[in-house]
């Protein structure tokens, strides 16, 4: 399963977008700021949007439409699943593991 995202530092905050096959290490890794760049520099670790794919593929061209989005559009397509902006991440009913440490050889950037 592959997997694009959203991560933001705050509610209507400075947003990231990403795509990744461990959703799970992947906001680990943003919360602990493993990669250095624009998620970590805006803080951005509060997973807020995502959405499962079949393929690599797939999530990578989610990922890419998404950020050519305007800023608006990427507002209303959190409002509308996540009106809260909730730390998906962090409800009891999040599916996947949030690991306790992460390994970082398995942990990769997707450009």
């Amino acid at each position: 399963m592959f997997y694009t995202y959203i991560v933001t530092n705050k509610r209507n905050g400075t947003l990231y977008t990403g795509h990744t096959d461990n959703l799970g290490a992947r906001v680990q890794a943003h919360r602990q700021k493993i990669f250095k760049g624009f998620s970590a520099k805006y803080h951005c670790c509060r997973l807020v949007w995502f959405q499962p794919f079949a393929t690599r593929d797939e999530a990578f061209k989610k990922e890419r439409q998404i950020k050519e989005w305007q800023r608006k559009w990427k507002l209303e397509l959190i409002e509308l699943e996540n009106p809260e902006w909730l730390d998906i991440s962090m409800l009891p009913t999040w599916p996947l593991p949030i690991p306790c440490e992460l390994d970082i050889s398995k942990a990769r950037i997707e450009r």
